[in-house]
């Protein structure tokens, strides 16, 4: 037996290990793991598969039936088309991808399912492409990867304030308006402020469902994404963070115009804030992801896999909306030609 054909140190903590005659086992002394010599060979196998997956990003291979799956640059947990089994590349998660934290899933497929029915029931007007149960199966949980920004708002704002008062004056009515400038420093702190580090996903469509309670975010560990699929940043810290302070500068504003009631109208013309104290957290955030494709258009449907808050985009059609239009009619004229047969309006 040489180096290459083994390992010998230990796959489970690094260490050395020692080969016992008795036993015909390696053991290691550190964390008394025990191998089989064909046990250590297949881990050096999978080892140099994992390498050789590393220079092909649009692949990998599943371990349990052998299939090819394909995958996205930045797809770090999914599963085998054919025998459905979890396929998670670590490899994807290493170094500057690892998550901080995560929040693990808490409605299911089958929840996930049940409300996207139900609203499709009350978008009745939609095809029933929107309401086939094939279509809904389809539905996807999908670990988003994310940033949640702490910072210090730091700036100023200003602008001017109106007060009018009317009086009249013999055949006139004479209106007074005072303008006053403003000025407001402020400083104003926000803790995980939310920016979705996809590019891949809708920000909108992401932004829709929220919140989350981050109350829930625990270490991450890559066994919370067994079952589902996961993606990896591919929107840096840096490059995201301008999304999290322009949403920042809109709750800003609105803590300075709380501080205008004096005014009777008010106009903000001037502001300029910039952030202080940052600090980003790369997390996984759970999503149930449903997309349907009709006539050419893709109609995204996305439900918070913590929460259950759901947002979509169906289409309607005409004709039924005609329909049910008609029926109602119909259904008005009936009760009205009801009510005069029995109050006497008509003679039989």
């Amino acid at each position: 037996m040489t180096d290459e054909t083994l390992d010998l140190k230990c796959p489970s903590c690094r260490a050395p290990l020692r080969f016992f005659p008795s036993s015909g086992r390696w053991e290691c002394d550190y964390c008394g793991s025990k191998f089989k010599l064909e046990e250590l060979q297949n881990l050096k196998q999978e080892r140099k598969e994992r390498q050789k997956q590393k220079t092909q990003s649009d692949g990998y291979i599943c371990k349990n039936c052998g299939a090819k799956i394909l995958l996205s640059e930045n797809t770090s947990a999914t599963s085998c088309i054919y025998c459905r089994s979890t396929a998670i590349i670590p490899e994807r998660l290493e170094n500057e991808f690892t998550p901080n934290s995560i929040i693990p899933f808490r409605k299911t497929k089958e929840e996930a399912v049940a409300a996207f029915q139900k609203f499709g029931i009350r978008k009745i007007f939609a095809p029933k492409e929107f309401t086939s149960k094939k279509n809904i199966e389809e539905i996807q949980g999908i670990y988003i990867p994310f940033w949640l920004y702490d910072f210090h708002l730091v700036g100023k704002a200003s602008g001017v304030g109106k007060n009018s008062a009317s009086v009249r004056s013999g055949d006139y009515l004479v209106t007074t308006t005072r303008i006053y400038h403003f000025e407001r420093d402020c400083d104003i702190p926000f803790f995980d402020i939310p920016v979705d580090g996809s590019k891949h996903f809708d920000d909108a469509l992401m932004n829709s469902i929220e919140p989350f309670d981050y109350k829930d975010l625990v270490t991450f560990d890559s066994a919370f994404l067994s079952g589902f699929l996961a993606e990896r940043y591919d929107l840096k810290k840096e490059e995201a963070v301008g999304s999290a302070v322009k949403r920042a500068e809109g709750t800003a504003l609105g803590q300075v115009k709380l501080t205008l009631s004096r005014y009777q109208t008010t106009e903000i013309q001037n502001h300029s804030f910039e952030p202080t104290n940052l600090d980003g957290e790369y997390v996984l955030l759970p999503v149930w992801l449903l997309n349907i494709r009709y006539k050419g258009k893709l109609y995204p449907y996305a439900m918070n896999g913590q929460t259950g808050k759901m947002i979509g985009d169906l289409p309607v059609l005409e004709w039924k909306i005609l329909l049910y239009g008609l029926i109602l009619f119909l259904i008005i004229a009936v009760i009205i030609s009801l009510g005069f047969i029995l109050l006497g309006g008509y003679r039989l």
